[in-house]
């Protein structure tokens, strides 16, 4: 008895001493997770040796790709930064829902500020009710494109796959490799006033593969046993292009897309853009031999530039002579094939039927392209080598995000003035043929304002947000990423969206977190805004968010502590 009085008092002392100190909210909101996960990342220099050329690159404990997080759903993850760089840095969970944890989510500027050299950060998350395959990336200039890993979450103990269960796994990231300091390459593309140059060469988990000069053994492997199903998780950690992947004469079925699982579906070949994942099914029911797994490119835009030259890997089956020739990956589209991203697109659906806002609270409708502003410089031929002459810049709804220099989730919630706005549209001013009648006298009627404008978002609110490409400077496809949230792609189309016309699927759309805007057409998402803070929303073709296509939406709080934002961290980077 005398025990259990004593428990009581603790309780009760343990309560007044949080109502004192005002720190029941913060700790009430946190959510457990099941089990949690410890990993140390470490910002470091690592010389590799490439293409004929020796470098040094940015990395995460000096690994390229970097470490796989891996953990299982419900799961807390810790991560603790350190930056042993010159350079500044910062971590983002892409696909992370990071509920009542927006101080976690990564992007420079927008939730925190960097972390400097020589600094640490602690990231935390739980993985509430999220599995599948997702990843994590550098947000700081253009350093992701070194800096990124795959993040894998399986499912809770005794779930099964609703798929049969997989001879094994592997994980394909694929990306971009540059010859170049990545931070001194995008201050120079900004500094000229155009685009970006091309890529030295794509890449398959770091490897450009035999195509490429002094590259014949910097090749991907996957020893195969014939007869076997593989699972292999697909990760688009491409900079500024997207890009098609397929393996010589095997069939790729798709069951999962941006960690969410989907109904079957059997392709040749898949398209992913930066910040996409798919997980495909591969059985090697062909002869014994090497078949080549291949990415390429897919360029929607008109007159771009880009790297033309293949990377491969091997699907190599156990059996097969160590040099006998790679079977050429001969299904690779044509690189601006808009019907073969279609047709994948068209095959998504998600595997149990959605629980998709029917009623809508607040309509939005944001045009996403590019744009050239005039030339403001007393030295145009350094900085004015856009369209014309012009300066390239992105926009949604004409306007040009401008990165605050502060952390904006910091100015919002401590009240700082004079860093944003809360006048961002939530529709174009002008109404017209978005497609095929937009302003293209660049850069006389091509410009964008600019300013670090945000959209203010009611907490739980059901918003459906209409996407829309416009052919001023190029029609485009953009794979547009929300931080912070999932949605269901509830339609897509091509010309200029008509709510007359649209057909949507509100049955089984896919729940993505990324998607992309079909070049010269539209995409509608639906999401509820239960998750306060600020979260970004951005192209995730890093020229396009350099240049301003993006927007930040605040969320606001809602009522008690499981809907409000909680203090920050105490470790929190200043800038």
């Amino acid at each position: 008895m005398v025990s259990l009085v004593n428990f009581f008092t603790y309780v009760l002392t343990s309560l007044l001493f949080l109502c004192t100190h005002n720190t029941v909210q913060a700790i009430a909101q946190w959510p457990k997770g099941g089990s949690t996960r410890f990993y140390e990342f470490k910002v470091q220099m690592l010389q590799v040796n490439k293409l004929c050329n020796t470098r040094s690159i940015v990395t995460i404990n000096q690994m390229y790709p970097g470490p796989v997080v891996y953990a299982q759903e419900d799961d807390r993850v810790i991560v603790k930064l350190t930056n042993e760089t010159p350079y500044n840095a910062t971590i983002h969970w892409h696909g992370v829902r990071q509920i009542l944890s927006c101080w976690s989510d990564g992007p420079s500027y927008i939730t925190q500020c960097p972390v400097q050299s020589g600094q640490t950060f602690t990231y935390e998350f739980t993985l509430i009710k999220q599995k599948g395959t997702l990843f994590w990336h550098a947000h700081f200039s253009w350093l992701r494109a070194t800096v990124y890993g795959a993040l894998i979450i399986y499912p809770k103990k005794g779930v099964p796959y609703p798929f049969k269960y997989p001879y094994e796994e592997h994980t394909v990231i694929l990306g971009e490799y540059w010859q170049q300091d990545l931070v001194q390459l995008e201050r120079s593309v900004m500094a000229s006033g155009g685009s970006a140059p091309i890529a030295d060469a794509y890449t398959i988990n770091g490897h450009p593969g035999p195509n490429y000069n002094c590259s014949a053994n910097d090749v991907y492997k996957i020893n195969v046993v014939p007869g076997k199903t593989y699972m292999i998780r697909l990760i688009g950690a491409l900079l500024n292009m997207e890009s098609f992947f397929s393996i010589a004469n095997h069939k790729l079925t798709i069951v999962e897309a941006d960690a969410e699982y989907t109904k079957p579906f059997t392709a040749d070949r898949v398209m992913l853009g930066p910040g996409q994942t798919l997980n495909v099914l591969v059985t090697a029911d062909q002869k014994i031999g090497r078949y080549s797994m291949a990415m390429g490119p897919y360029m929607s835009a008109q007159n771009a530039s880009f790297q033309n030259i293949t990377s491969i890997a091997y699907f190599q089956y156990i059996g097969a002579t160590p040099n006998s020739l790679a079977i050429p990956a001969s299904l690779l589209p044509r690189f601006n094939d808009n019907l073969a991203v279609k047709t994948v697109m068209d095959g998504l659906k998600s595997l149990e039927i959605g629980q998709v806002p029917k009623e809508i609270d607040m309509n939005l409708f944001f045009t996403i392209g590019l744009n050239v502003n005039k030339c403001g410089s007393k030295t145009p031929n350094q900085n004015c080598q856009g369209v014309n002459g012009g300066v390239m810049a992105a926009s949604m709804n004409n306007n040009s995000f401008i990165r605050p220099n502060i952390s904006l989730l910091q100015a919002y919630y401590n009240h700082i003035n004079g860093h944003f706005t809360e006048d961002f549209p939530g529709s174009p001013l002008k109404f017209y043929d978005f497609v095929n009648g937009a302003p293209n006298s660049a850069p006389n009627n091509t410009g964008s304002t600019n300013g670090t404008r945000t959209k203010v978002i009611e907490y739980g609110s059901r918003v459906q947000l209409i996407l829309q490409d416009t052919g001023t400077v190029t029609t485009e496809n953009h794979p547009i990423h929300l931080h912070g949230y999932s949605f269901y792609v509830v339609g897509y189309g091509s010309g200029n969206y008509n709510p007359q016309t649209a057909t949507f699927n509100l049955v089984d759309p896919p729940y993505m977190n990324t998607i992309g805007v079909p070049v010269g057409g539209w995409a509608a998402i639906r999401f509820v805004a239960d998750n306060p803070g600020v979260w970004f929303m951005h192209c995730h073709l890093e020229i396009h968010l350099t240049w301003g296509l993006s927007v930040a939406l605040i969320v606001k709080n809602g009522q008690g502590p499981m809907e409000t934002l909680p203090h920050p961290p105490a470790d929190l980077p200043r800038c």
